[in-house]
């Protein structure tokens, strides 16, 4: 298929604001806030509709290709507390890409403005048929192309790059 399936071809927005969540009552556990289980789901829904909206990718390209985003890698940083009810945005800016894989960061903000948490993780393209990452049709990979040179003019998010580990002084 060498047509686009959804989204656009851009200019993409930078970064691209998601809208309209809201932190369900079974997200929340005995502390009273959002698990940490539930972050993953909530950035995890928020890329779908990037992939979706803007890309033509997602569940839509693995109706009609048979392939789909699988992701790799991800790394989240929890520096805000969520509650029930929450609405909650998503500002996310793709920082890398090419022919099968993309490399994103995503915020999760609160309904204030305020970033509760941020995810940095790493997608690749991947056929159904035989489980193994495959290409992008070019439309894809030409607007994954734009939406990094779209972003690349954003400050860098200080979260982007961290290794995992106990601070020492």
């Amino acid at each position: 298929m060498t047509e686009p399936l959804s989204g656009h071809d851009g200019p993409y927005d930078a970064p691209v604001e998601i809208r309209g969540f809201e932190v369900l009552p079974e997200w929340i556990d005995y502390n009273g806030h959002m698990n940490v289980g539930y972050y993953g789901v909530a950035f995890d829904m928020a890329l779908e509709r990037l992939m979706v909206d803007h890309l033509g990718l997602g569940e839509v390209q693995v109706n009609a290709l048979g392939q789909g985003p699988y992701v790799l890698q991800s790394q989240m940083s929890f520096l805000q507390e969520v509650l029930e009810g929450q609405p909650l945005t998503f500002r996310i800016r793709m920082l890398d890409a090419d022919h099968k894989r993309g490399h994103y960061f995503a915020e999760m903000l609160s309904d204030t403005g305020e970033v509760c948490a941020t995810q940095e993780a790493l997608f690749m393209n991947v056929s159904h048929t035989t489980g193994r990452s495959e290409a992008y049709p070019e439309w894809a990979a030409a607007r994954l192309a734009q939406m990094v040179r779209d972003h690349a003019g954003l400050t860098p998010a200080p979260q982007v790059g961290q290794p995992i580990g106990i601070r020492r002084q």
